[in-house]
């Protein structure tokens, strides 16, 4: 049995390997991470510019990544955003029509065309996510996924921009997720507005 020391060590070594094997994808091409995190942060402001909104899914983990990532995007980043996670709507839809279209229904619903989807899914494999993907691009919507466990995932190549993590552990992939995420946010902040997203909570 491994000592809990040494599982820890382990721990972070394959964290790091988790994000050092992190690719992300392009009409169908493999592109350089930061390259997608740019093009993402640069999709998201023109949008924003536009008078269009960011409308963000995802189950379980995920779904908390998303209500949390929301906030921060019309809190600073100052976009209309919002996730499909009220319990009532979530709920309601899954009994009139099915815990499949949990996501789908309300995609078809609120958004409209040049708005933001993103659609986040450890597995890449949940017909929920895969369904509001399909929902998004028939609105019209600039879809970013993010997925991991296998390369072959569903969900991989349906955005315009797809973040991928090699990792079948559920903590990795959806704490990369959110950093990715984070990550898009921040370059739209310290690019785009000129916002220091480093050291402005230090105290004066």
């Amino acid at each position: 049995m491994t000592s809990s020391p040494d599982f820890v060590t382990s721990y972070f070594n394959r964290f790091s390997e988790a994000l050092n094997t992190m690719s992300c994808f392009m009409k169908g091409s493999s592109a350089e991470i930061q390259q997608g995190i740019s093009d993402a942060a640069l999709m998201i402001d023109d949008a924003g510019k536009k008078g269009k909104k960011i409308f963000i899914i995802g189950n379980g983990g995920s779904a908390g990544i998303a209500s949390h990532m929301a906030v921060d995007f019309w809190k600073n980043g100052g976009i209309p955003s919002t996730a499909f996670n009220d319990s009532s709507l979530l709920t309601c839809v899954a009994n009139d029509y099915s815990f499949e279209e949990v996501f789908s229904k309300p995609v078809e619903m609120f958004t409209s065309e040049g708005d933001i989807l993103m659609c986040i899914s450890s597995s890449g494999s949940s017909k929920n996510i895969l369904n509001a993907a399909d929902a998004g691009i028939k609105k019209g919507c600039k879809v970013i996924t993010f997925s991991g466990f296998s390369e072959q995932n569903a969900l991989k190549d349906k955005g315009a921009i797809n973040f991928f993590v090699a990792s079948h552990s559920y903590g990795f992939v959806e704490i990369l997720h959110n950093l990715v995420i984070h990550a898009i946010l921040d370059t739209k902040l310290y690019t785009v507005d000129r916002k220091d997203v480093f050291n402005k909570n230090l105290p004066l």
